[in-house]
């Protein structure tokens, strides 16, 4: 389909160059280049635990790759069909092995590798693949447990919800499958796609038996998951604009339920806090962003279209700092790690900036390629995949 054929802003190109050669292909495309990092004086000190090789990243297909967490394991997928568990503390391998029909009981090569990462509950793993795959394993011995095949690539990682694991898939359905054997339970169809939008989808949040998901015509949109009948869809970009690029209008970034809201962004449109059971806006701000936010107490934090960081009033809607030191950098989407805020950017460069001022607080060096998934954050320990497969742990000292 010509909609997830095209990377939109060159954004993948740019930023699987990392290094000098991102600023160098910037300049020479016409795009504006990232702004050079000045030396900064630490005020945290981080330590990197590990860092070891998942397998092929995301590349420059423009997938956000990321990994999972349960119970002190790091879970990880590549795009060439390995899959893997760690020990979160160690970075040692617990299990490994690579995708493929062998895997079911069926002779031939690998399939398509997996795409957006996988999720874990209990003892279920599920990850996607690019030809439409999901598969399931035991999360404790990486046992293959059943497959499906859907109609369409699958980018993001599936959202598990009790007996269902909820998929959603480039062709603008949500399919609800069985969690015990993978049988199609029901399927969610948001009619035609737009023919054009940016590379990639947000994970799905499941929370109070519903399902929450973007959309790439710029709407959040909330299923009941035991049915998948729509519940409500909200607004949150318009498609204003003289040409196909000036209406994109994706809603594909990360969203974040935290109690009862539902805080999201929109590329050309806005940050907004809505009431998670009924969609009512609490409050929105024109605000255009393609990563999505992240929220801790009373303040959100989102990264705008250009790299600029911002922290806003939870309460309000009101913005309480804004850091531009980063401009350009193709940073991620940012995640709150305690009394700091988390981005890599298009360098392989990891920042901390202090959640109170917005301060660059420290800065780590995972490669020189490209982090394009958000950060993870479990504890006081940060996981970092870059989009060659790279993946870190690290921790603020004394924090």
């Amino acid at each position: 389909m010509m909609k997830r054929g095209i990377l939109i802003l060159a954004l993948a190109a740019l930023v699987a160059g990392g290094g000098c050669s991102a600023i160098k292909r910037a300049k020479r495309e016409n795009i504006q280049p990232p702004r050079e990092l000045t030396e900064i004086t630490p005020t945290i000190k981080v330590e990197r635990l590990w860092k070891t090789s998942v397998g092929d990243g995301a590349g420059k297909s423009g997938i956000r790759m990321r990994p999972a967490y349960a119970a002190g394991v790091i879970y990880a997928a590549g795009t060439d069909g390995v899959l893997l568990a760690l020990d979160a503390k160690s970075g040692k391998t617990l299990w490994k092995h690579r995708a493929g029909w062998h895997l079911f009981g069926r002779k031939g090569k690998a399939d398509t590798g997996y795409a957006g990462g996988p999720t874990v509950s209990g003892d279920l793993l599920a990850v996607g693949t690019l030809d439409g795959h999901v598969y399931a394993f035991g999360a404790a011995d990486g046992k293959p447990r059943w497959e499906a095949q859907l109609n369409s690539e699958v980018i993001a990682a599936p959202a598990i919800a009790g007996n269902l694991v909820l998929v959603r898939t480039e062709d603008g359905h949500v399919t609800a499958l069985d969690a015990a054997n993978g049988e199609r339970k029901w399927v969610y169809d948001r009619g035609q796609v737009p023919p054009l939008s940016l590379r990639g989808n947000g994970d799905m949040v499941v929370a109070g038996g519903g399902v929450f998901f973007g959309t790439d015509d710029g709407k959040i949109e909330a299923l009941r998951i035991e049915t998948g009948v729509p519940q409500w869809e909200q607004v949150v970009a318009s498609s204003d604009g003289r040409t196909e690029i000036e209406r994109l209008n994706d809603s594909d970034g990360m969203l974040v339920l935290d109690g009862a809201e539902l805080f999201a962004t929109a590329y050309h449109g806005q940050l907004v806090d809505l009431q998670a059971p009924t969609g009512r806006p609490l409050w929105n701000r024109a605000f255009s962003s393609y990563t999505g936010p992240d929220v801790s107490g009373t303040t959100v934090v989102a990264v705008d279209e250009d790299s600029n960081v911002w922290a806003f009033d939870r309460n309000t809607g009101s913005d309480l700092w804004k850091q531009d030191a980063l401009l350009h950098r193709w940073l991620t989407a940012p995640a709150i790690q305690q009394a700091h805020v988390v981005v890599g950017d298009l360098q392989g460069y990891v920042h901390w900036l202090d959640l109170a001022d917005g301060k660059i607080a420290a800065r780590e060096r995972l490669s020189r390629d490209a982090i394009r998934a958000r950060p993870l954050v479990v504890g006081d320990t940060v996981y970092v995949e870059d989009v060659e497969g790279h993946l870190a742990a690290y921790r603020v000292v004394g924090q």
